[in-house]
């Protein structure tokens, strides 16, 4: 039997919504399905505004729009991540200053943070990578003192959350000054390809409207609150359809039960791999005290490139697909000549070292573990 990396979770409710929301004559967005989706982050997670968008890099984007990032400004950016963390700023004109990640974890290394930073800096953008939260009351002192901006990449972050040093616990994405989200379909709740811009701060929330809708005062139109819409500002088509949105209510009606389920795979993985690591010469994940676990994936981190490719290899001849993750974006084609030449070891570690399992409801994970432990 065949095991894909990934296979994306249908509720069955997807396409009776999808034909609720045609059968109302609004697709285009902003409709029903739209303002329940964003609803639901708000009350859920105490988001002061969200934004459904059609990717999580449009909601970056939005974030680099709506800090007025321009060519020159200095914004660090974790090496070990996916390229829309910093090409959202790239793409404005920033200078992107890569962070090593953490000896213990893939997420940057917020020790490693302060001493990059310098008069251009304007933005610290945390990822949350795994869902496993960085330390942000040490990101947010930094920021703070330095007068910048947080931007929280929480692609992989949906119903995580970080455990303050006073013993609070608030969800990711509510404590930078912006956050993102991604409904991709490899994520923990999905519509295909989507994404969410979370505003923390009251301050960017009508500039948000007018970015999120080509620039123009539409919302504002819809809602009776000016008699005709205009071109206000910069933006784009960042709002996705109402068939989207649609897809992705019926994931969120359904997401207790989602966490649920992709919590048991996890646990499955973990309590079944532990006493076979030393054989593996591979290391089980690390979540720090701070952080909690959303079950977004699970990974070894291997002792060298050549024991993770074996791995790989030992899956493939059982018909099970596993996949490493990122390259280092400071060592990429197209930024490592804008580098300023600084080794990042960890990165460069986990970018060789890290294997990413197959994980998705109905998984037998058991099926997996066996492969792997299979000589």
């Amino acid at each position: 039997m065949k095991i894909p990396f990934n296979k994306p979770y249908i509720t069955g409710k997807e396409t009776v919504y999808i034909k609720e929301a045609i059968s109302t004559g609004h697709l285009s967005g902003n409709g029903k399905f739209t303002k329940m989706c964003q609803h639901f982050f708000e009350h859920r997670y105490g988001f002061k505004r969200t934004f459904l968008t059609s990717s999580c890099t449009d909601a970056l984007e939005m974030c680099a729009l709506l800090l007025d990032i321009k060519p020159g400004d200095e914004v660090i950016v974790p090496s070990y991540t996916f390229v829309s963390s910093a090409l959202a700023f790239v793409r404005q004109g920033a200078k992107i200053i890569f962070v090593d990640s953490r000896p213990d974890h893939p997420g940057m290394d917020e020790n490693k943070v302060e001493e990059v930073i310098s008069l251009k800096t304007k933005v610290i953008v945390t990822v949350h990578y795994a869902g496993v939260a960085c330390d942000m009351d040490k990101i947010m002192d930094i920021a703070t003192r330095h007068h910048l901006y947080v931007v929280e990449d929480a692609a992989h972050a949906l119903n995580s959350f970080y455990t303050h040093q006073n013993g609070k616990k608030s969800p990711l994405g509510s404590i930078g000054h912006l956050a993102a989200f991604s409904f991709h379909e490899t994520k923990n709740v999905h519509c295909g390809e989507g994404g969410l811009l979370v505003i923390n701060d009251d301050c960017f929330v009508k500039r948000a409207e007018i970015i999120w809708e080509k620039g123009t005062n539409r919302a504002e139109y819809f809602r009776g609150d000016v008699n005709k819409y205009s071109w206000m500002d910069n933006g784009s088509s960042f709002l996705p359809s109402e068939i989207t949105a649609a897809f992705l209510w019926a994931q969120l009606e359904e997401f207790d039960r989602i966490q649920e389920q992709r919590c048991e795979i996890w646990e499955c993985y973990f309590n079944g791999l532990k006493q076979h690591c030393k054989n593996l010469d591979a290391v089980l994940p690390v979540v720090p005290d701070f952080a909690f676990n959303n079950a977004h994936l699970f990974y070894l981190v291997c002792r060298s490139s050549e024991v993770r490719n074996n791995l790989l290899t030992r899956l493939k001849k059982n018909d099970i697909l596993a996949v490493f993750h990122y390259l280092s974006l400071h060592n990429s084609p197209y930024y490592r000549d804008k580098h300023d030449g600084r080794v990042l070891h960890q990165c460069d570690r986990y970018s060789d070292c890290l294997l990413r399992l197959p994980f998705y409801i109905g998984l037998n994970t058991q099926l997996v573990i066996e492969a792997l432990i299979r000589k």
